[in-house]
């Protein structure tokens, strides 16, 4: 089975693939089917929960191509600041910041700047995910969830948006510092995406 998915970020694209390795599951990213960019899909994560926009986007996707589509919408939470980012975390640092230090970076040092008063025993977050599939005939929204703090500096290598500052504190490393695999088993992403797969799974064998 072809499943599109409605991302261009080839990092979160690999991040997802071992996870359907074992299953007649085929994913194809929206580059390789060659569907452009439109204006209209800024608006499509413009509501207050994961849920709704991770189901704008499958839904937008899979009628633009009429593939069986997933999309999901994750973010970071931080209880110091009464849950922001939530679904504005791919846009929380002023465009100013994104231009000059590009996205990733620029959230990670706004973050930081919005975090530097706020002590250690403060600094607890909560990484949330989830993911839309959109069939011919039905739709189903699975969630995951993963808590941790968040550091007063990056570190690790891997992973993209907020990794570098999210902390696993009965691991004591970041969500950075773990390899794709490691970061499956644990994620907020890989917890939405298992749940997906499964029901996939079950949907074919029927």
């Amino acid at each position: 089975m072809k499943l599109a998915v409605a991302t261009r970020n080839q990092d979160k694209l690999r991040e997802i693939a071992p996870i359907f390795r074992d299953t007649p599951v085929r994913l194809v990213s929206l580059a390789e089917l060659g569907v452009e960019r439109r204006r209209e899909e800024e608006r499509l994560e413009g509501f207050s929960s994961f849920a709704h926009n991770a189901l704008a986007k499958a839904q937008y996707f899979h009628d633009r191509t009429g593939l069986p589509m997933m999309a999901e919408d994750s973010g970071i939470r931080v209880d110091a600041l009464d849950g922001e980012p939530g679904p504005r975390s791919k846009r929380y640092a002023p465009p100013e910041m994104q231009t000059e230090y590009g996205v990733d970076r620029a959230n990670n040092l706004y973050l930081l700047r919005r975090l530097r008063d706020v002590p250690d025993e403060r600094r607890t977050a909560h990484f949330h995910c989830a993911v839309a599939l959109v069939l011919e005939d039905e739709s189903r929204v699975f969630g995951g969830r993963v808590d941790g703090v968040i550091l007063r500096e990056p570190r690790g290598e891997g992973g993209f948006g907020y990794d570098p500052l999210f902390c696993l504190p009965d691991r004591g490393v970041t969500t950075a510092e773990l390899t794709v695999d490691q970061k499956n088993e644990i994620s907020h992403r890989g917890q939405a995406m298992r749940a997906a797969r499964d029901w996939l799974s079950e949907v074919l064998g029927r």
